[in-house]
Formats: C-alpha cells, structure tokens, sequence
C-alpha cells in the first residue's frame, strides 16, 4: 500500500492531537495539504455544518486520504504508519508494541481529554469555574498523568534517548505535545526529569521542531 497524493489535513494550530498528527507526517516526509479549522472563533469552527461533514464528531485532527476520512489522531498515525512505513513508529516486537501503545494512551486517554478545550468549557460556562480553578484542574491532572509516566519510564531499560529505544516511536510522539500543554499553564516540571531528557532529544529532531504550534501557518 502506498500514500495517495491527496492527503488533507483539519486541524488547528494549538491543538495538541493535530500537533502529533504532524510530527508524525513530518517523521514520514509528508507533506498534505493543510486547512485550518479554529476552534475559538465562530463559537467553533469545529461545530459549523461545514466541518461536520468531514469530520461528525466535530474534532479536529481529519485526515483524508484517498477519499476517505479518517479521524482520531492515534487512528490517523497508525494508518500513517502502514502506508508510510519508514520510519517505523512502532517497534515490530509484540511486547515492545504493547509499552509503546501503553505509553502513548497513557497521554492521549488519561491526561489529554481532562484538561481539554471541551471540557474547560464546560468546567467555565456549565459550572462556574473561574480562571485560576481551571489552571489548577489543568495542573492536576496534567501533574498526575506526568507523574505516572515518570514512574514508567524511569526506572524501565527499555527506555532510552526516547521514550522506547532510541528513536522516536508513538509514544514520543504523543508526550511531546502533552509538555507544550504543561508549560501552557505554567506546571512545574522538575519532578519529571525522564520526560523532560526526552522531550530535548525530541527537539533535536526537525520533524518535531517544525511541528511546533508557533511554527504552522495559521499560529497566533
């Protein structure tokens, strides 16, 4: 299987799971065409009619490929992964694959749907949440999910440069976006020196500089 030529991605500049959606693409050397989504202006340009067509579950990243649509950014790099497989973002090894994965959906499943834009809405405009009460939800759960993932990595062999071996894999790809968001609210970090050593080998990679937030054409 090969990429089709017409990839296309959603997505929005600040959003952490588009952010891995384009580490992975730039690992891979894809370049998709980009249209921009933003999810603040417009009461969410996520929940216009437009975008539910593409994508009925109002997120963002989407990916079409070939015609079809694919949503959920760890669905979006699996896929990426088989039609692109070089490099590899997964190790071939059952249980190297299973670490990797737990890895990556300790991130994309504990920690970043809490501390999400849907949820702090909801926190604010349902519940009353004032500014500083959503700073901390945020620190809380980013602080409890980091702290897990030290533990994890710190004291496996597994573990090396990066989160499993030494190149990058799923896993770095979805904890390097989660360290943008700490650093958003201001978490502090020094008790988690693992994830900070992997997050300097990640920056000594291009693909995971160019995927910054502040460096995509539609960032503010």
């Amino acid at each position: 299987m090969s990429v089709p030529a017409d990839l296309v991605l959603y997505g929005y500049f600040r959003s952490s799971a588009v952010f891995r959606v384009r580490i992975a693409l730039n690992l891979k050397g894809l370049k998709p065409e980009l249209r921009f989504v933003h999810l603040r202006k417009d009461g969410g340009q996520h929940h216009s009619e437009a975008y539910k067509r593409v994508n009925p579950q109002q997120l963002v990243p989407a990916l079409i490929s070939g015609g079809h649509t694919i949503g959920q950014s760890l669905a979006i790099i699996e896929y990426l992964d088989e039609v692109a497989p070089q490099p590899p973002l997964l190790p071939k090894d059952a249980i190297a694959k299973a670490r990797v994965r737990q890895i990556a959906l300790g991130v994309a499943c504990d920690i970043h749907p809490l501390p999400n834009l849907r949820v702090l809405q909801y926190l604010k405009n349902r519940l009353g949440a004032d500014e500083e009460a959503l700073l901390e939800w945020q620190r809380h759960w980013i602080g409890e999910g980091f702290a897990a993932l030290e533990r994890l990595l710190a004291g496996d062999p597994a573990t090396g440069k990066f989160c499993h071996g030494d190149s990058p894999t799923l896993a770095d790809i979805c904890l390097i976006p989660q360290m943008t968001n700490a650093r958003r609210v201001e978490l502090e970090l020094a008790p988690y020196p693992t994830l900070l050593r992997i997050e300097e080998a990640a920056y000594r990679l291009p693909a995971f500089v160019a995927a910054r937030p502040e460096n995509q054409p539609d960032a503010e």
